[in-house]
């Protein structure tokens, strides 16, 4: 079963109502050339917004967020550089639970970047090896959403209500009209957001690697592959 993450019309027009098929003619801003690499940087949360001080944005109807007190740091790293995901319990506790579960449990380890839509999300989250592909069908519920899907923001993907279980996406734009569907912000990238730019584009443009591949074999099927995705070295929780 494919994971849903349905682009609204708000994101932009051309990108197509599923999860796996968007439009591949979004592209990328050109940040031009320079000598010195960007410095480490958060995703950028607009002006106009009032973020706490996480940066995590309620919704313009949510009146009562929930109040965040604390956070777990993650540290990603991948082939195009290292990421800082800070992780919010008191956003989403189910997702958080999850998540830090599997990064203790070393899930996203050696692990591809299977889906990057331009101006939209990259997606991870599938590990095909015994002791883990167990888990693609170990669902926990929706959390509720409290929070705006920025740029830089983490959300499970799913195939409907309740169906979250392993794969994640960060939005590359802001995506807060996919909480209609029932997407939660739990975590936010606060290091590094900029390597997540650098990550390719591979397979199909809207629905990047076949999804039931890589859980059936996913050695095999990378190995097979002529253009390979980028790949997460390793995650793990900061010791603070």
């Amino acid at each position: 079963m494919f994971k849903s993450l349905k682009a609204p019309l708000a994101v932009t027009a051309a990108l197509a109502l599923t999860c796996i098929a968007c439009d591949p003619s979004t592209t990328k801003n050109d940040p031009g050339s320079s000598q010195q690499p960007p410095a480490a940087t958060a995703a950028p949360v607009s002006a106009s917004e009032t973020a706490n001080k996480y940066g995590l944005v309620p919704f313009d109807d949510v009146h009562q967020a929930p109040a965040i007190t604390k956070s777990v740091k993650v540290n990603m790293s991948t082939d195009a550089g290292n990421l800082i995901i800070e992780v919010y319990p008191e956003a989403a506790p189910n997702a958080a639970e999850r998540f830090l579960e599997l990064v203790e449990k070393g899930f996203y380890d050696n692990t591809p970047i299977f889906r990057v839509v331009d101006n939209f999300v990259t997606q991870f989250g599938i590990n095909w090896r015994p002791g883990m592909a167990e888990y693609k069908n170990k669902n926990f519920n929706d959390d509720p959403s409290y929070f705006k899907l920025l740029p830089g923001t983490l959300a499970f993907a799913k195939a409907g209500p309740n169906t979250n279980s392993t794969q994640v996406f960060i939005n590359y734009n802001d995506n807060s009209a996919l909480r209609g569907q029932g997407f939660t912000t739990f975590a936010r990238v606060i290091e590094g957001y900029e390597n997540t730019k650098k990550f390719k584009s591979v397979g199909d443009p809207g629905m990047g690697l076949d999804q039931e591949r890589l859980w059936a074999n996913g050695d095999s099927y990378l190995k097979s592959l002529r253009e390979k995705p980028n790949m997460i070295i390793k995650a793990e929780i900061i010791k603070e």
